[in-house]
């Protein structure tokens, strides 16, 4: 399937939507004002230590502190093969996903408080951005990625993509990252220094690779040049980590759109156009020197039209902010979005079929379940995701449809995981979440009503005005009483609840004056004592 990247890049804002077959997949969003953190490394402070959770909250510099918990601590004594954010994962767009699975043994871990102490200084890296209410993930398993190669320090394995199919080419690469393992330490040997500057033996027992899914048939010469670049890095964190003061920033990963094409250059990139001649440069400069295969695909997109436009990636992620989608069938989806989960509702809408009811619904359901798969992608949804597809009375049919949709799901590059039909016909699953969603990111709750996606009606506002004129009538002695509320409540006060807004002021035995506030809310009102 033909891929390709369209980067549109304003002074504020940078976005990358990649497209297969001409159809929007995915949409990253980068802005000036809230770049995403994960993959960075602080030098952060321990706020708190708290054993009934074990965990810790740390200061990395951010509003809220961010969340480590005691597994995602390395320790000399429980230290897993792999660091378990690396656990059956790959990087895309810096964030760590399913597609490069590696093997995990976890040792018994230690107490958080046997780790940690309030007050104490240490170097952290975000696995996860913050999300909503929550502060971002840490962990102290350090792993920077390059195009071929994850450095992992003070981990001392080799794991290699098991996206690498042919079991020949994986143990190549793998005897090949372990002999320039052993071959870079003689030379820090002979040169009597590791990594670190220290005792090059001990720096390469602690030293450990992960082979990504990019590197399948590259030289050694390419695998070297990564392993080089890898560990410079790393020996120029760990001493902006020295000098640095708690909390600190002390490594930056790289802007969204070179960050896009280190993780995506295992994939199959057609094209990659660009609306910025600036841009274009930089990413030439770095194609050039890291992933040469795809500086032949850049291309600098000077057209009068703008770019997403030309694609219609806009009309696209206009549609992806409603509760809607429709499917060609003439059925629907209806997709909620809640901070506990997401719901999916599967509705046969217009389609009638031609054959029999039963076919109509197995239709349909097949349908959704491709675009189910692709609207996980485009909206970045993630955590617990229950899909209620149409009732089918065929086992068969309900067994094709979730195959339908594991391999729909497949071309996903963050890690999901299907739970299989409960027993009330819902499908269950997860995604994992490491970032905001296309809709937090382009939108925030409505102020009206506060992100419930309802408002009262005009008749129930005027009737809680009605109680509130009588609790305000018995505690205070006044004369007389003013209501202020938006157009339609007075307007509703005045004519269809004309007759009750007079029985009440004869009651109350007291005149009550309406007026018309134009920049109140529908549910927004003041009782006033004159």
């Amino acid at each position: 399937m033909s891929a390709e990247l369209l980067i549109n890049v304003t002074p504020r804002e940078t976005r990358v939507a990649l497209t297969e077959s001409g159809i929007l997949q995915e949409l990253f969003i980068e802005r000036a004002n809230r770049r995403g953190l994960v993959g960075n490394v602080y030098k952060g402070r321990v706020c708190r230590v708290l054993p009934g959770m074990q965990a810790a909250f740390v200061d990395i510099g951010l509003d809220r502190a961010a969340f480590l918990h005691v597994s995602d601590i390395a320790t000399d004594n429980a230290q897993p093969a792999v660091p378990p954010s690396l656990a059956e994962t790959t990087l895309h767009d810096g964030e760590l996903t399913t597609r490069d699975t590696v093997d995990v043994e976890q040792s018994s871990v230690n107490s958080i408080t046997e780790l940690l102490r309030p007050e104490q200084d240490i170097l952290v890296q975000v696995i996860k951005d913050p999300i909503g209410s929550k502060g971002a993930r840490l962990t102290t398993y350090v792993s920077i990625p390059s195009c071929y190669l994850v450095y992992m320090p003070n981990s001392g394995t080799i794991g290699v993509s098991q996206r690498i199919e042919e079991e020949s080419e994986r143990d190549r690469l793998r005897a090949l990252v372990r002999d320039l393992m052993r071959r870079r330490t003689g030379a820090n040997l002979s040169s009597g220094k590791g990594n670190n500057g220290g005792n090059g033996a001990a720096q390469a027992i602690e030293d450990g690779y992960i082979v990504r899914t990019a590197a399948e048939s590259v030289s050694e010469e390419m695998l070297l040049a990564d392993m080089n670049f890898l560990c410079k890095l790393w020996q120029s964190i760990q001493e902006r980590a020295r000098i640095a003061n708690a909390p600190d920033i002390v490594h930056e990963d790289l802007p969204l759109v070179i960050r896009t094409l280190r993780e995506l250059s295992g994939t199959e990139i057609e094209r990659v156009r660009i609306d910025s001649r600036d841009t274009v440069r930089r990413v030439l400069e770095f194609t050039e020197r890291f992933v040469p295969e795809l500086a032949g695909r850049i291309e600098h997109y000077i057209g009068e039209r703008p770019l997403f436009d030309l694609y219609g990636v806009e009309d696209e992620v206009q549609k992806a902010l409603q509760r809607k989608v429709q499917l060609k069938s003439g059925g629907h989806l209806v997709i909620d979005q809640t901070e506990a989960m997401t719901t999916i509702d599967v509705n046969t809408g217009a389609f009638v079929g031609s054959r029999n009811l039963e076919e109509t619904i197995f239709k349909t359901n097949l349908e959704a379940s491709q675009a189910i798969a692709r609207q996980l992608r485009l909206r970045n949804l993630g955590g617990i995701i229950i899909i209620d597809f149409i009732d089918m009375g065929s086992d068969e049919h309900k067994r094709q449809v979730l195959r339908a949709l594991e391999k729909s799901l497949g071309r996903d590059h963050t890690k999901t995981h299907i739970s299989g039909v409960s027993p009330l016909g819902l499908v269950q699953m997860t995604r994992k979440r490491t970032r905001e969603s296309l809709e937090h990111i382009l939108c925030e709750p409505c102020p009206t009503c506060d992100g419930r996606g309802t408002i009262k009606t005009p008749d129930t506002v005027c009737y809680e005005i009605f109680r509130e004129i009588l609790r305000e009538a018995r505690l205070f002695d006044t004369e007389k009483l003013l209501v202020l509320a938006s157009p339609e409540v007075i307007e509703t006060l005045v004519d269809e609840e004309s007759a009750s807004f007079a029985e009440l002021e004869a009651f109350i035995g007291k005149p009550i004056t309406l007026q018309v506030e134009s920049m109140y809310s529908r549910e927004q009102y003041d009782v006033v004592l004159m």
